[in-house]
């Protein structure tokens, strides 16, 4: 068996706050030997403007580091790739065998305007040669030569400075799509809590792109941020702020920054977790004793009681079907994972092994589930098959929390320590892929991965 990739790579990422810059970078700290190999040719500049200008970023580069970091697979060095083509008809497709790569992706960006860019791209398939057919090629736009039944993607996207690199994530999602035949998330956010003790406001709320590119702080304050969640759609987050003197749910517009409280009950206000539809929210209130899990209809504000017990009922999470509910109890003496059908709020045990199990989350088919997991003194990252009960341990930090799954179930972000700081961290669902998120501000905690966002 090939060993484990032993040499981190480290990409640098910068994070433009709204009025501080950040830095985080991401360090590759384990890699799967079985990545597959891939080609991302630079793409080649043209410009139909009197005034030529680079583009803000490297469309290619964007791309390659898109897939790698997805963990299945590994970008040839461009200083080995055998030619550098930018159209169908320059690729020589037995060199590109040659080297063994699973596909080459290559294009071009056109300046169009000052600040507008027009952005070809095509993804190959060396060894396919029926990876579309002629008849998918519009007649008059693109060569009917043999090498065009290689083709798997071949798109062309307009694009400007302000969303240049949104567009090359859109691009990453649609290659790696139709090279594993599942859906990307590059092009989605991520939402997480910095603290920086050197600022007035040192509790801080920021939403970036799932590079960690392009972040911008949406809430700050001089009191604990916990919990952030997105809504269905991805146009809100809710989090908890102590901002008055007490806890409560906060419902924030992403875009314009306006903000509603939703649950300011006597106690405990904590937890919140949007329904799949998005009407519905699941909280956990303290108002009539101990903390227990309420369902709040968001129209009408309305509260219906969902667990009656003198334990603690916590962290609840959504089945993707919007039937069922998993929680953390401590109703067996000690945290567990505990599942209710709300349809008639029958409870029942999930998880057994291990001695701590909690702040679950399903995973997008609904087949599994991951959370933090305590054994032998350590808390780790696991998924458990739901079916079989099957237990497995993806992650060796030892003090992990706070997870949260991409939408499309392949990899999980959360906190863990390093250095005596919490960062940010990322496994894949198999838990062969591992990389580590720390900032060089503060420190970075309570990440929440929006759903889809396109």
């Amino acid at each position: 068996m090939k060993h484990i990739l032993k040499s981190i790579v480290i990409i640098s990422i910068s994070l433009m706050a709204l009025a501080s810059k950040a830095e985080i970078q991401i360090y590759i700290t384990e890699g799967r030997s079985d990545a597959r190999p891939v080609a991302v040719v630079p793409f080649k500049f043209e410009s139909e403007s009197q005034v030529q200008a680079q583009p803000p970023f490297d469309f290619a580069r964007i791309i390659a580091s898109d897939l790698e970091r997805s963990g299945k697979f590994k970008p040839v060095e461009v200083s080995k790739l055998p030619q550098h083509p930018y159209s169908i008809e320059d690729v020589k497709l037995e060199q590109w065998r040659e080297l063994g790569v699973d596909g080459v992706v290559y294009g071009t960006v056109t300046q169009t305007a000052s600040g507008n860019y027009m952005v070809s791209y095509d993804l190959i398939d060396p060894f396919n040669d029926k990876a579309i057919f002629s008849s998918d090629i519009e007649a008059g736009s693109y060569p009917i030569i043999p090498t065009s039944s290689h083709l798997m993607v071949l798109k062309t996207k307009i694009v400007d400075n302000d969303n240049f690199r949104w567009g090359a994530h859109i691009a990453a999602d649609e290659i790696y799509e139709a090279l594993t035949g599942e859906r990307g998330a590059f092009a989605t956010q991520i939402a997480y809590v910095e603290v920086n003790r050197a600022d007035p406001r040192p509790h801080q709320l920021f939403v970036a792109d799932s590079d960690g590119f392009n972040a911008k702080r949406i809430f700050a304050s001089r009191s604990p941020i916990m919990s952030p969640t997105w809504s269905p759609d991805a146009t809100q987050l809710s989090y908890v702020t102590f901002e008055n003197g007490r806890s409560e749910i906060v419902v924030q517009d992403i875009a314009s920054g306006q903000r509603e409280i939703v649950a300011s009950y006597k106690g405990f206000n904590s937890a919140p977790a949007w329904s799949p539809d998005g009407s519905k929210m699941v909280v956990v209130l303290s108002k009539d004793g101990n903390p227990e899990l309420y369902l709040l209809d968001l129209t009408t504000k309305r509260l219906q009681r969902l667990t009656r017990h003198y334990s603690i009922d916590t962290e609840p999470s959504w089945a993707p079907d919007g039937k069922s509910l998993i929680f953390t109890s401590d109703r067996g003496g000690r945290p567990q994972i505990y599942r209710i059908t709300l349809a008639d709020n029958k409870v029942e045990r999930v998880t057994f092994e291990g001695i701590h199990n909690a702040g679950a989350e399903f995973a997008p088919d609904g087949k599994t589930i991951v959370m933090v997991h305590q054994n032998n003194g350590a808390f780790h990252i696991a998924a458990q098959d739901l079916a079989t009960g099957q237990l497995t341990v993806l992650t060796k930090t030892t003090l992990d929390e706070s997870l949260s799954l991409a939408p499309n179930g392949s990899m999980i972000i959360f906190s863990t320590v390093d250095g005596g700081q919490k960062v940010l961290s990322a496994v894949s669902m198999d838990g062969r892929f591992k990389a580590r998120l720390p900032a060089t501000v503060g420190e970075v905690k309570a990440p929440a991965w929006s759903p889809f966002i396109l």
